[in-house]
């Protein structure tokens, strides 16, 4: 499989700081750190394996290693008693697990919302007698959501697994699916405005 300079330099952008990840979450003794790097691998395995199918743009590529940069940083920055992903960025309203607004809710919105377009990419590319019809919009965004609730269902299996991890809560968790909601929801809808605009212009 042919493998372009553009990827190339995407891969070893997100292995490098898989790699600094991995030795710091070592140095700290936080073996939780195996469920970010799983997950990471899995991402770059999926995506490797679809590379020629798939042809992804070049900024999807970097929007989907950013993802995975805030994510391994969200669990292993420290930041006060925690780390990054229990930060809260502006306490918009709630307190304590119903906080809002955190890291962890903003990469979950971010998260989930590349998602829906990468899910929009290969369906109009795959059958693009789709592209401009609604479901090119609707099947991508709920693709994203489910794949948003595979990802709680990962982040539980962590809170049975391992000790002590920074998942969160019930709460935590509604409130990470209403975010990937929320990201896919807009991410559709950037899209479509894009689409209207393109047409337009």
């Amino acid at each position: 499989m042919k493998i372009e300079r553009r990827e190339w330099i995407v891969f070893w952008f997100t292995a490098a700081y898989i790699g600094g990840f991995a030795a710091w979450f070592f140095s700290q003794g936080n073996y939780e750190f195996i469920w970010y790097v799983l997950t990471m691998l899995g991402m770059i395995a999926l995506a490797a394996r679809g590379l020629r199918k798939a042809e992804f743009p070049t900024a999807l590529l970097w929007a989907l290693s950013l993802w995975g940069l805030a994510h391994m940083a969200g669990g292993g920055v420290p930041v006060g008693d925690g780390v990054l992903y229990s930060w809260v960025i502006w306490p918009i309203v709630g307190s304590g697990e119903m906080t809002i607004l955190k890291y962890d809710q903003v990469v979950h919105a971010y998260g989930f919302g590349v998602t829906a377009w990468m899910l929009w990419h290969l369906m109009v590319r795959h059958f693009p007698a789709t592209a401009g019809s609604w479901t090119a919009l609707t099947y991508p965004a709920f693709g994203a959501m489910g794949l948003g609730a595979l990802n709680e269902i990962i982040e539980f299996i962590a809170v049975l697994s391992v000790p002590d991890t920074n998942v969160g809560g019930y709460y935590n968790t509604a409130l990470d699916l209403v975010a990937n909601a929320t990201g896919a929801t807009i991410a559709v809808l950037l899209i479509a405005l894009l689409r209207r605009g393109a047409r337009a212009g």
